[in-house]
Order: structure tokens, then sequence, then C-alpha cells
């Protein structure tokens, strides 16, 4: 029997694709306006940010295109110009405790340009009258600066393209105040628009560009600092891919597949809040003055937790975080947890806020279409402590000066976990199965000599105590040293040399 063959996604054939469960489009996508000049073809943009906006242009909101530019040299855009720039976003997991499904043909991109080979089409973009935003993700290594002039065809770095693409935007309007544009970047660090400016300024200085156009860069256009947050797991296996095919009847190059969770918190006014009308269709979407209480949210709720959980999940025998979640006491213990860092978040946050944040972490722990290994999470595991649980714990012993219990049994299990990691030559790696795993963390060589050296009965203090470690003793926080060493024992009962994998989680 042959075989039944599906048709390409494109703008052709989308009237042909009639899957049920599919969202095709029924607006009249190819009359919309661009509106956005986007930097970067990477799967979190086009499953957050182009999503947000497919979806609001959908509901006759936002009812604006994107253009894409393509930074970097490898690859080409052939596979966009084969689908009239169409792809297929898929949405897989828990939420609100219920599994749920949702797939979505995205109509958002207008065209995808290559900065090496049209960026004479991009520079013409900039004199479209109908352009309002720019959004990057460029990954954090994009956002620094690279002192070149703007007049190569193109510049190499993202912020020496942005400021090409301002200043031939600028001559274009003669300067006019309305012309200046809503510059979104999503590169994960704090601050990254202001980072993205100041690199702007400095290259307008560098490239000697008048005092006119200075004033126009800073206040004719606003640089908004913002938040993303999603897992888009990209395309799907090979497998995976097939079945897509053989139940929906059509082949897509483009497919990727998400989480239904999604967060972009945007630093903006009301003026930023009017352009940026896609907010309205999607609460995962907030436009406000300060983003710091999302960020804080995230940093301690989802990344801390994270972080004080993974020793535990991983000696106990999991290998993935979402079996580990379905494990009663392992959810119990995250629910604990969470419940405890909420009282100490080192910033003001809405209670009730927080409280919904932690739901939708433990929905985003349970998704079982996302196989996140725990040994991922601990790598550098000890400037995540650093950064994402010391302030915490800080903030804890401020408030209540007592042992933050649950904080205290991740600890635990996080020096635990340090003490079954061998060193090989230079490398080191902790066992898993009889299947070494490679540790990466600046700081393991002095964990495991402590290991190695210490008294096991007081180990908890000669670890917690060092400056070198944690850049201050916190064997000063009153009780914290003989909770972690109490909770130590309680885990290994008792033996903790040699203990490993099939620790108790009780």
């Amino acid at each position: 029997m042959d075989s039944v063959q599906t048709i390409k996604l494109s703008n052709n054939t989308l009237p042909e694709i009639n899957s049920t469960g599919i969202t095709v489009p029924v607006i009249d996508y190819l009359k919309l306006p661009v509106k956005v000049l986007q930097f970067g073809t990477g799967v979190l943009l086009r499953g957050l940010t182009d999503h947000v906006i497919d979806t609001a242009n959908r509901n006759g909101i936002f009812n604006g295109r994107i253009i894409v530019v393509k930074s970097t040299n490898t690859g080409g855009t052939d596979a966009f110009a084969n689908q009239d720039n169409l792809y297929t976003l898929q949405m897989k997991g828990i939420k609100n405790s219920q599994l749920t499904e949702e797939t979505v043909i995205n109509t958002s991109i207008s065209n995808v340009l290559s900065a090496a080979d049209e960026w004479g089409a991009i520079l013409k973009e900039a004199e479209n009258p109908e352009l309002k935003i720019v959004i990057s993700n460029t990954t954090e290594v994009g956002l620094q600066l690279v002192e070149e002039n703007i007049n190569q065809q193109p510049p190499s770095s993202f912020p020496a393209k942005l400021l090409a693409v301002l200043h031939h935007r600028y001559k274009n309007f003669n300067g006019s105040t309305d012309s200046g544009l809503v510059i979104i970047p999503t590169e994960l660090l704090p601050d990254n628009a202001t980072i993205l400016k100041s690199i702007i300024n400095q290259l307008i200085a560098f490239n000697k560009l008048d005092d006119k156009f200075k004033k126009w860069i800073n206040e004719s256009n606003y640089f908004c600092n913002s938040l993303v947050d999603r897992i888009v797991t990209g395309r799907p296996s090979a497998q995976e891919q097939q079945q897509f095919e053989d139940k929906n009847g059509y082949k897509d190059d483009l497919l990727i597949v998400s989480e239904p969770y999604l967060l972009w918190a945007i630093e903006g006014n009301d003026t930023v809040k009017s352009i940026l009308s896609f907010e309205q269709t999607s609460d995962g979407v907030v436009v406000i003055p300060d983003i710091g209480m999302h960020r804080e949210l995230k940093l301690r709720l989802l990344n801390g937790t994270h972080t004080l959980s993974c020793a535990l999940a991983f000696l106990t025998g999991f290998e993935h975080v979402n079996t580990a979640t379905e494990n009663a006491a392992f959810a119990a213990f995250l629910q604990s947890l969470m419940a405890e860092i909420r009282t100490a978040i080192p910033y003001p946050v809405d209670s009730k806020l927080a409280e919904d944040f932690s739901n939708s972490v433990l929905d985003r722990f349970r998704n079982p279409y996302i196989q996140h290994q725990w040994i991922a999470i601990a790598q550098q595991y000890t400037t995540k402590i650093n950064t994402r649980v010391l302030p915490i714990l800080k903030q804890y012993y401020k408030l209540y000066n007592t042992v933050p219990e649950y904080i205290a049994k991740g600890f635990a299990a996080y020096l635990l976990f340090a003490g079954t990691v061998k060193k090989e030559g230079n490398e080191f790696y902790s066992l898993y199965k009889n299947e070494k795993y490679p540790v990466k963390d600046e700081k393991i060589g002095l964990l495991v000599a402590k290991w190695a050296n210490g008294p096991l009965e007081n180990i908890a203090k000669e670890i917690l105590s060092s400056v070198e470690i944690w850049g201050k003793d916190l064997t000063i926080l009153p009780g914290f040293a003989d909770a972690v060493q109490t909770y130590l024992a309680k885990l290994t009962n008792g033996n903790l040399k040699g203990a490993g994998n099939g620790i108790t989680l009780s």
C-alpha cells in the first residue's frame, strides 16, 4: 500500500488543513502591516513573543506582523521561505493541575532576512512608518560592547546592528520624535534594556554621531527591561515529527513544542503599554513600571526551588523533574519548601500572586512532556546557592531569627551531593545508576576536599564556615549548621560515609 502523501505547510495549503485540534488562521494575515523588527530566529522567541503577537492578531488586537533578522552566519533562511514563514506551535503540559494540549499555526512572521546577505533590506525596514517595536534574543553574549563602525555591511554585534537601524530611521524621518521605537531585549540578564541602552550610547560616542541623534535615541525611544520565561523544547524527535504528520496530514519543518506556561514581563509606562496592545490577550504578559517582583518570584520560587530540591531528588534516585514531582513525599517537600521561601523573598511581593506562582511551578515540574534532568540543574550548584538561596536565608533570619527547616534540608542534600562527587584527572563526576555524570561547579574542588579531610560528624560546620566558598561564614546564623548536620544524618540514616543514591526522603 502506498503511503499517504502529506502536504507542505504554506499559504496555499492552509485551506487544506482541517485536522481536529489544530487552530488554523481565519484572518487575512497577509494584509497586516509589519510592526515589529525581531533580532533572532530562535525557538524561545517563536514559542513565546511571536506566539503572543499571533494570539493578539487572531483576536483583532495588535494587528501587526514581524520581520525577523537572522544575525548569525550559521544556517540559512530557506526553511522559513519554503513555508511562507508559517510554523506550528504545540503547547503541551499541565495547567491548573489539568493535562492540556493546544496546537496553533502561527502567522506572525512576515519575512526572515539574513543580516549577512540582506543588510540593505533590513535597513530599508527602518523606513517603515508602521514599525513600532524591536525585540531581541541574541543570547546573553549578544549584549556586549564591541567598538565598531556601524556603517559596516553589516556590523558584527547586535547592539551595533541595532544602532545602525536606529540611525537609518532617524535620518529617514528627520529626527521626528514620534518615529522612535519601543525596544525590548529578552536576553536573560537583569536590566537587559538598561545594559543595551548603555552600550548604544557608548557606540554613539565611538562612531562620533551627533548630539541631536543621541538626544533622539534617549528621549524618543523606549528601552524596556523585560523578563521571559517559557520552556520551548524546540523541534520534536523524528518519531514525534512523523506522528504529527500522520495525524494532521501536513509537513512542517519548523514545528516546535513548548509548555503551556508563559511569562513576558515588560517594564514600561502608559505610552509603552498602549503600543504593546498584545498584552490584552495573554494573562502571561504584563507591562508595568517595575518588573522586579516578577523577577524575584522566578528567581526564588522557580529557580530557588529547583536548586534546593535537585540534590534531594537526584540522590533519592529520580532522574527527571516530572517523575520526582509525581512522588507524593517529594511533592509535599516542594510545597513546604515554597511556602517557606514565600515568607522570605527579599522584595515586596503580593502574597496571592506568589501563591499562584508556586502552584504554576508545581504544574511545570509535573509536565510529562519535558524530560528535565536533575543532574543538569545541579551544574554550577554552589553559584546557584549563592545567588538564588542565600538572600532568602539571610532574609528569613532577619525576619524570624530561626532555622528555616526545609531550606536546611535542601542545603543538607546539596552538601551530601557534593560528598558523592569523585575526581578523575582534572574532571569531577557523580554516579547515577553506575553511569558517570560530569559535574561543573567552580567550588566543587573545595567541597570534595572538605569531605575527604573533614570530620564527618561536623562536616556541615566545616563547609558552612568557609568564607572561600560562601564569601561569609554561614555558621553565624543561629542553629543553621546544626540543623543541616542533623538532616544529613537523617537523610543517610546516620551513615554519612559512602552515602549516595538511595537516601530516604523522610
